[in-house]
């Protein structure tokens, strides 16, 4: 199970009230209550063997920056840095003090945002995979061959969708391999990809089943005899140069370097006694014990 951690924080930041959870001097361990309760959840009802939580050490890299300018440009801090709430940046350094101290492996790389550590690891770990993520870009590393699936939390880690390459095509009209040029002519705001003006998810679909992919596309657009609508050719036309760029810009990178991992996911935590004073020290006792009795009902039952 290969964990998207900063989607699961922020949405358990957003998700929890941080009136309905604070240390005793009134620190807020939203986020942190609520990752380790979807942890559980996960744990409890997969039975993953394995597990890595990946982390963003590059959240907007210069490489897809230099690539497309836009790249998440609306989401950096005046000060530079991401924009994140100020009460869940204290936040991180908790999760992964817990994490620690249960055992679970943690990575991320420089130059390399989580999303290209999941991609990496969905193709060096051996199958079966479960990618969990609320972000629709992982949608491109479903691989039925090789038994890659996303577990995709859009509504919650509970509502949680099971995806193959059947329920991208049912969802978007492209196989799972073509997500991504098909997310490239769509855009996406969150992300500061524009997309082409005036294509829609429906057109993109249509675009991608009979050209294959954004190369086919640019292809297509030299040659008279393509069948474009004309103002359909003019749209493209006029983001070639985006389209030239996008999906180097969407894609996934699978070759990130990352040093040697354990990824079996523990019995029991590896440091009982620093994970119980964290749990007091933080007010987590209830959300720690419930991952710690996920992980042992799952080896017992497994």
């Amino acid at each position: 199970m290969l964990i998207d951690a900063p989607s699961l924080y922020f949405r358990a930041y957003f998700g929890i009230p941080e009136s309905a959870a604070k240390t005793a001097d009134g620190q807020p361990v939203n986020a942190v209550r609520g990752f380790l309760d979807m942890l559980a959840h996960l744990v409890r009802t997969r039975r993953p063997g394995r597990m890595v939580c990946a982390m963003d050490h590059d959240w907007r890299p210069d490489w897809r920056v230099a690539l497309l300018p836009s790249y998440k440009a609306h989401r950096v801090a005046p000060e530079g840095g991401e924009v994140v709430p100020d009460t869940l940046s204290p936040q991180v350094p908790m999760i992964l003090e817990v994490l620690d101290a249960l055992g679970v492996t943690v990575v991320g790389a420089t130059g390399y945002e989580a999303d290209d550590v999941l991609g990496t690891l969905s193709v060096s770990e051996p199958g079966p995979v479960e990618v969990v993520s609320g972000d629709r870009d992982l949608f491109q590393l479903i691989d039925d061959a090789r038994g890659v699936r996303l577990l995709y939390v859009g509504r919650g880690v509970a509502k949680l969708e099971d995806c193959d390459d059947a329920a991208v095509r049912a969802r978007y009209g492209v196989p799972a391999d073509r997500y991504a040029e098909f997310a490239a002519l769509r855009g996406d705001p969150s992300d500061g990809l524009p997309g082409v003006a005036g294509v829609g998810e429906k057109t993109a679909a249509r675009l991608v089943d009979r050209y294959g992919d954004i190369a086919g596309i640019l292809a297509a657009l030299d040659d008279p005899a393509a069948g474009f609508a004309p103002g359909l050719r003019t749209k493209l036309v006029a983001a070639r140069d985006y389209l030239a760029v996008a999906p180097k810009v969407v894609r996934v990178a699978l070759d990130v370097p990352l040093p040697p991992l354990s990824t079996e996911l523990p019995v029991s935590p590896a440091d009982p006694q620093r994970l119980l004073d964290l749990a007091e020290r933080w007010n987590l006792a209830g959300s720690t014990r419930r991952l710690v009795d996920a992980l042992a009902t799952r080896t017992a039952t497994s």
